[in-house]
């Protein structure tokens, strides 16, 4: 099997270089790669590479993730979010490859307290959530063996984190002051991954190949926390495992969102109704914080 993955650099694409290898040969391109074109603002480059490779399964996980930035800059969000996985799209049908794609709870308006089913009602709040929602549609249209995998409060190890902000300003500050009224699952690019190829692996099954799990699925940790309470849990980790903190974790102050505005939006309701994934998968998804653990096992 052949596989072309694109943002090799990213969070989750860092993590999918490790859970796809079992699966076959991965051509892993990011923007910068010159044997083949992974920039995401040349369109043409991106049908070429996929004629070029002529793989089995696209998967896609670049994107334009600032979000406030996004509200700014909102044409180079949708080339991307949208009209580059929409290329993918055509060109994955035109070879008959799979495309596996990632989305985002910022389709949704964050309304309410109930989580999120695939089959709610979409209506984005920002820039960065209608370009996500224009790629799903894009590649809906135009691929017909398609996984779109919608996530949120997506973290990894490498590179900077909110765990790793927090703990930083625990350390420096006499005080810290968090949002409590956004709520959803800190969910492992690792996690994602893992997840990922065992879709794969299902779909692709070389005497059973399930043609009919294509689709749109939510795809999270389990469970629910706020910023604040997922801020006191990585302290708390890390003051049990003897780490100073000038900030302690019953010490950390929840406010509300508007006390820190941004540029964008953010959904207060981020929670992900993930049934349709487990039954069509057979997965079980663990709990947000044992994600968390095991980062923070590798940080601390």
């Amino acid at each position: 099997m052949k596989i072309l993955l694109f943002g090799k650099n990213g969070q989750v694409g860092w993590e999918l270089q490790r859970s796809l290898a079992p699966l076959g040969e991965v051509i892993a391109l990011d923007r910068d790669s010159t044997a083949y074109c992974g920039d995401f603002t040349d369109l043409v480059g991106l049908a070429k590479t996929v004629q070029a490779v002529g793989p089995d399964v696209i998967v896609n996980a670049a994107a334009h993730t600032a979000v406030d930035q996004a509200e700014s800059e909102p044409e180079l969000a949708r080339t991307l979010n949208a009209l580059a996985p929409g290329a993918l799209a055509q060109a994955a049908q035109s070879v008959g490859a799979w495309m596996l794609h990632y989305s985002t709870d910022y389709v949704f308006d964050g309304s309410g307290s109930r989580a999120w089913c695939e089959a709610d009602g979409v209506a984005p709040v920002s820039v960065y959530g209608q370009t996500k929602l224009e790629g799903e549609q894009l590649i809906q249209l135009h691929c017909t063996q398609h996984l779109i995998f919608r996530t949120s409060w997506v973290y990894a190890a490498r590179g900077a984190n909110f765990a790793r902000t927090m703990l930083r300003l625990a350390k420096e500050r006499e005080t810290l002051s968090v949002i409590d009224d956004q709520f959803g699952a800190p969910t492992g690019a690792e996690l994602l991954a893992d997840a990922s190829a065992h879709a794969l692996r299902q779909v692709l099954h070389r005497e059973h190949p399930r043609a009919d799990l294509a689709g749109l699925y939510h795809l999270s940790a389990s469970g629910t926390t706020t910023w604040h309470g997922y801020a006191r849990f990585v302290l708390q980790t890390a003051l049990d495992a003897g780490v100073e903190l000038r900030v302690k974790p019953q010490d950390v102050v929840a406010v509300p969102s508007g006390s820190y505005p941004t540029a964008a939006r953010r959904p207060l309701n981020s929670r992900l109704d993930c049934a349709r994934l487990k039954a069509a998968f057979g997965l079980t998804l663990p709990p947000w914080q044992q994600g968390v653990l095991r980062m923070l096992s590798e940080t601390l």
